[in-house]
């Protein structure tokens, strides 16, 4: 073979077609092989430590285990999943959480935002706490719900915002309820009518001055209002009557009237029909005291507390 011929066939597999057509000879990196044999290598490590291959109605389990505890505070030890990693992890986290949690636990209200990092702790496990006990109701952000579950954010508190009084609605729960006047002997249609437009009166509202001015002397009369929402129409925290001074309604819907005829409408239904509504339920025995600590004092910084 002449030296041009054997430098032709350099880089070739020595095939030759049609005297000049040749098949080239292009070798893959050794980089490339190494990284192939070593992702070989890996695939069966992995195999041996992890969930692989379906055997029949089984499948290769691995050698590898991950031990975690349950909800009902049982020991567990599993093969490798992502439930029981899950499970691990949530056990990791609320051994993190534990050191906050007792740290809490031991700190009185009143210091608790003195400490940036246990105010911070209040805040995040705070939120995701009231997320699955508490927005159902009052929504995620706390903003409550019209005709159903008051605003948080609002600093207006119908049982009080203070950390006892907070904690006490949470433990004890909330029941608030207000008599109805309808078909009371002593008012009629035109008397609660009245009320209404006093009610109205009392927080700036629009409303019939004359109407109202009778509906004053009933409110401290034979409507026997006083005696829960006071002389003043401030209201009372010890038993939850609302303030109706302050332009916040939670049952009766004037910020959604279109008229001042519609909003005395929708005062005298509630005077008429009367509350039974606004259950808070009772959280004692469904949360830990710890839990309650800390709905507490999250709760209390939503409305900005008293």
């Amino acid at each position: 073979m002449s030296h041009e011929t054997e430098s032709k066939f350099q880089n070739t597999t020595g095939h030759v077609w049609d005297e000049d057509l040749q098949e080239f000879n292009n070798p893959l990196p050794g980089w490339w092989l190494w990284t192939f044999y070593a992702t070989m290598i890996f695939a069966v490590v992995y195999w041996v430590f992890y969930p692989s291959w379906p055997i029949g109605k089984t499948f290769l389990k691995g050698i590898n285990t991950i031990e975690y505890v349950n909800d009902k505070g049982e020991k567990k030890s599993s093969s490798w999943n992502t439930r029981a990693l899950l499970l691990q992890d949530m056990n990791e986290a609320s051994k993190a959480q534990e050191k906050w949690v007792s740290k809490l636990a031991a700190t009185p209200f009143d210091k608790i935002n003195t400490d940036p990092e246990l105010k911070a702790f209040v805040v995040s496990a705070g939120k995701v706490l009231f997320q699955d006990n508490c927005a159902a109701c009052h929504q995620s952000g706390g903003q409550g719900k019209f005709n159903f579950a008051p605003n948080l954010t609002d600093d207006d508190w119908i049982f009080g915002g203070s950390y006892d009084a907070i904690q006490q609605t949470l433990v004890n729960g909330r029941h608030g309820i207000m008599p109805a006047k309808g078909g009371n002997a002593a008012l009629t249609d035109a008397d609660v009518t009245a009320l209404a437009n006093y009610v109205l009166s009392l927080s700036g509202e629009q409303a019939n001055a004359a109407s109202a001015e009778k509906g004053k002397e009933l409110f401290a009369g034979a409507g026997v209002c006083f005696s829960c929402h006071g002389a003043d129409g401030k209201g009372n925290q010890a038993i939850g009557s609302a303030n109706l001074t302050d332009k916040i309604w939670l049952w009766a819907n004037v910020p959604g009237a279109k008229s001042a005829d519609e909003k005395v409408a929708a005062v005298k239904e509630v005077i008429t029909t009367g509350l039974n509504r606004g259950v808070m339920p009772v959280w004692k025995g469904r949360l830990s005291d710890e839990q309650i600590k800390l709905l507490t004092a999250y709760v209390h910084e939503l409305g900005g507390g008293k």
